[in-house]
């Protein structure tokens, strides 16, 4: 079973994490949630309330990572998401994510990102000449590091697929399960 990446840290959005992780559970891939260690994390639910101008935030579910950053060997996983929240802000430092996520960009491998997950990658310098979805707030991460925002549900740019909020799951997960699924069938083929 191939092993897919899920990038999280406390405060990740619990929507943005949770459907990806099950989808790709139901597409016969192995999720494998890494974060700055390996322990239990809170996650969050995000909403902008009817009449506030500011995001909301409640506790979610809490999730265990399975490994951290510091221990991943990035040729081992078939794809990676960067789920959003607060988190991406906080681990986006993280030198052994930084790595990681260039493995991912530089050997052209499925990824996913949404919402605050944008953060990743563009500190990463991964994102120049890129075209993303993300949550406006973060257009100015994207943009101030080469990337180009779109204001779009599902944006696919070449391995990259992304989407704005966890209100765009069901329009940008499938087409990054497809491409998981091409690399998985690629892998078979390559053997």
């Amino acid at each position: 079973m191939h092993k897919v990446l899920i990038i999280i840290g406390d405060a990740t959005e619990t929507l943005d994490t949770m459907y990806p992780y099950y989808r790709i559970q139901e597409a016969g891939f192995q999720p494998i949630v890494a974060a700055p260690e390996k322990r239990k994390y809170q996650l969050v639910l995000h909403e902008v309330k009817p009449g506030w101008t500011i995001t909301k935030e409640w506790e979610g579910y809490t999730l265990d990572a399975d490994i951290a950053f510091k221990d991943i060997q990035p040729e081992e996983y078939l794809g990676i998401l960067f789920s959003g929240g607060r988190a991406p802000e906080y681990i986006r430092y993280d030198e052994d994510l930084v790595r990681v996520t260039r493995h991912f960009f530089d050997t052209n491998k499925p990824i996913a990102s949404v919402c605050h997950g944008v953060e990743i990658p563009a500190y990463a310098n991964c994102v120049k000449g890129r075209r993303m979805a993300t949550v406006p707030k973060c257009k100015f991460d994207l943009e101030v590091c080469g990337g180009t925002f779109v204001n779009e549900p599902c944006v696919i740019d070449g391995n990259l697929i992304s989407g704005r909020t966890f209100h765009d799951n069901g329009r940008y997960v499938g087409p990054w399960i497809k491409l998981l699924e091409e690399a998985a069938a690629n892998a078979r083929d390559a053997c």
